[in-house]
């Protein structure tokens, strides 16, 4: 015990005499900022800003730029959002763009005045016949809005008038990662940041013990791989970044202690670390310093707060009947929705859940039915739980894949089977709760759901639009990077004010 004390004074009698070399420029530096701190607190967080400057602490900065970017620009309608993505391309033809005409055009080869010449994958392109395949699954119309929803859907077309279906979607990528990415990140080129880190860097928290922004992988996917750059912060600072939430034991990588290692001695390791991050900060202002301890502290504050929320003993057995019997399951699709309806209720603002498996390039009919078993019924069970919980008129539901899929057949074409190809000029999301239009179908495809005939969406106009209903124009949440100004549209999109309530 008093080796440990003595090395306790040794390291403090370091860390002065390093202090005492900034002196000056401390006593500057801290006034300074404890005065603008003060000023800006009457202005936004006073009791935040007073007590950093009663602490000693530096002031909030990242909550004094961010306010300081005139954010939000207008009234938001969402407080949060809960992303769905299909990795893989759900095919529409098959879920909710019906086209019953096609069904006697069986085997017919696609007319080059639909295909026009269109960009061809490298697994169609030698293709010496393009066959029409009329969709073997049944379709009916639900509800008051009465939108067409086939059997591979049974659970969500409980709900199609809380919805709102675009079935005029396109995007510019045919393949797989750059379409991901250019659905995450509003560009097919890796480095860019994800929408979730935009809102982070945008709005900020509104949970100091969790992250703004939380990634989950469904474990019960599988297809196309996923990487964690869809999640990340690209040139914003890093604590705008996703975090993965996994199943299992941990469900953040290194966030437990270390054996025999306890809360105080993590404790006591950041207030040291801090105190030379700050000389360090003060040295060379280098805004990352800040960003790494700020990530630390909420790393520490998570401790606690990420065992609370994916604890599930505390839900009644009726949710786990609504959401299905998977939700049981730490980290299939329905437990994920499961944990992102408790995410969501803890004002985490930006939850991003991944299903993969949605690439039919063979036995399409079957492998739609497979995957629309494994999240049907939680998509639909997650939103009954937000209205019963009053949380959806606030809380922003989106589903989608990055790219549709072709009405011709890829590989052999059989009455009852077919595969179809990438396909990114037509296709199907639905969004629904806060600001959307519910029981809505916006857009038309032709009658090969092949291409757009009415109000084309395009993946910068859906990203506008997100970003309005957070109240942020799109064309002013922007970062100076290397010379360039950036924003997550680039540098078009528009917001599709018809399918705002």
């Amino acid at each position: 015990m008093c080796d440990h004390h003595d090395k306790l004074r040794s390291n403090n009698k370091d860390l002065q005499e390093v202090e005492k070399m900034f002196d000056r420029r401390e006593f500057l530096t801290k006034t300074s900022l404890g005065l603008g701190a003060i000023a800006f607190g009457s202005l936004l967080n006073a009791d935040k800003a007073w007590s950093n400057v009663k602490n000693n602490r530096k002031p909030d900065l990242e909550m004094f730029s961010r306010n300081s970017l005139g954010l939000p620009h207008h009234m938001p309608k969402a407080k949060r959002a809960i992303y769905l993505f299909q990795s893989g391309g759900p095919s529409q033809l098959e879920l909710f763009d019906y086209k019953p005409k096609l069904k006697d055009m069986f085997g017919k080869d696609l007319p080059a005045s639909i295909r026009k010449g269109q960009r061809l994958t490298g697994m169609s392109a030698d293709q010496t016949s393009f066959p029409i395949a009329a969709s073997t699954l049944e379709f009916k119309q639900y509800g008051e809005s009465r939108a067409w929803v086939s059997e591979a859907m049974p659970y969500l077309s409980e709900v199609v008038d809380d919805i709102c279906f675009i079935k005029s979607m396109q995007t510019d990528a045919i393949n797989h990662d750059p379409a991901i990415t250019f659905f995450q990140t509003g560009s097919q080129q890796p480095g860019r940041p994800s929408i979730g880190s935009w809102l982070s860097y945008g709005l900020g928290s509104d949970n100091e013990n969790l992250p703004t922004f939380i990634s989950l992988v469904s474990k019960n996917g599988g297809g196309q791989p996923l990487y964690s750059r869809l999640w990340g912060n690209g040139f914003l600072p890093t604590e705008h970044q996703g975090v993965q939430f996994r199943s299992g034991k941990d469900p953040v990588l290194y966030l437990s202690d270390p054996e025999n290692y306890d809360g105080h001695d993590r404790r006591h390791m950041l207030d040291y670390l801090g105190k030379l991050n700050n000389i360090q900060n003060d040295s060379y202002g280098d805004p990352e310093i800040n960003a790494r301890m700020s990530q630390y502290e909420m790393a520490f504050r998570m401790q606690t707060s990420v065992p609370e929320v994916t604890d599930m003993s505390d839900e009644p057995e009726y949710i786990f009947e609504m959401y299905g019997e998977d939700s049981r399951d730490p980290g299939t699709y329905a437990a994920n929705c499961l944990l992102g309806r408790k995410l969501l209720e803890k004002d985490v603002k930006f939850v991003q859940l991944y299903h993969q498996g949605w690439d039919q390039h063979l036995g399409c009919p079957g492998g739609v039915m497979m995957n629309s078993r494994k999240t049907d019924q939680a998509n639909a069970a997650l939103i009954k739980d937000l209205k019963q919980r009053g949380m959806f008129e606030d809380t922003l539901i989106i589903w989608g894949g990055e790219f549709g899929r072709t009405v011709y057949s890829q590989g052999k074409l059989t009455a009852t089977d077919y595969g179809r190809d990438h396909h990114p000029k037509a296709f199907t999301m639905f969004m629904a709760g806060a600001g959307i239009k519910p029981g809505f179908t916006y857009g038309e495809t032709d009658d090969f759901s092949y291409n757009v005939v009415k109000d084309p969406v395009h993946t910068h106009d859906f990203q506008a639009t997100l970003m309005h209903l957070f109240g942020i124009d799109h064309e002013r949440l922007i970062y100076k990077h290397q010379g360039r100004r950036f924003r997550l549209t680039d540098v078009h999109g528009h917001v599709v004010k018809d399918i705002l309530s």
